[in-house]
């Protein structure tokens, strides 16, 4: 069976402290919500995409089990993120926690870009953009090194070594 496979990501400090630590109480809670972590890579400070000034990212993938059908575990990942502070402001804006479903075990949903699942909008799996994400596909290899992208069927490996590499550059793995 194909991994279902979550980016998580935080950018502003939450009640739990810094982003690593959110990170860290977002993944310790999701077995309560019926999602069971079954791997997660190390942590990863990256730039933020948005041209305005903002911290660095703290991100990380992790491969995850539920008996959630995909809807749900994007509802139940919103929740998470409500839990923790997260509100939603606009594409790329700061936010304490970031949870992605990136991957549902290879299923292709034809939903839409950007805020997938949110105000109403389809699911689109796999996420969109995740092809060209270095902050996402570096920790996905951590955890996931055989994945191929569920529509070009192109290796985890062979799509980080078309990102500039000024931009896999920037990305560093944070020391726990």
């Amino acid at each position: 069976m194909a991994d279902i496979l979550v980016a998580l990501g935080a950018n502003l400090p939450g009640t739990e402290g810094g982003p690593a630590d959110t990170l860290r109480a977002a993944l310790r809670l999701m077995p309560g919500m019926g999602i069971k972590v079954v791997r997660c890579a190390p942590f990863y400070v990256t730039p933020a995409l948005a041209r305005y000034e903002q911290p660095d990212y703290v991100n990380s993938v992790a491969a995850v089990e539920t008996a959630l059908p995909p809807e749900g575990l994007l509802a139940m990942l919103h929740r998470i993120e409500g839990l923790f502070g997260r509100v939603r402001r606009g594409r790329w804006a700061p936010r304490v926690l970031d949870l992605d479903l990136i991957d549902y075990r290879g299923l292709i949903t034809p939903g839409q870009s950007g805020m997938s699942g949110v105000s109403g909008m389809p699911l689109a799996l796999p996420h969109p953009g995740v092809g060209e994400r270095g902050f996402v596909l570096v920790p996905l290899r951590d955890v996931a090194p055989n994945w191929r992208h569920p529509v070009t069927g192109e290796g985890v490996d062979r799509l980080i070594a078309r990102l500039p590499a000024a931009e896999l550059a920037e990305i560093r793995r944070l020391e726990r």
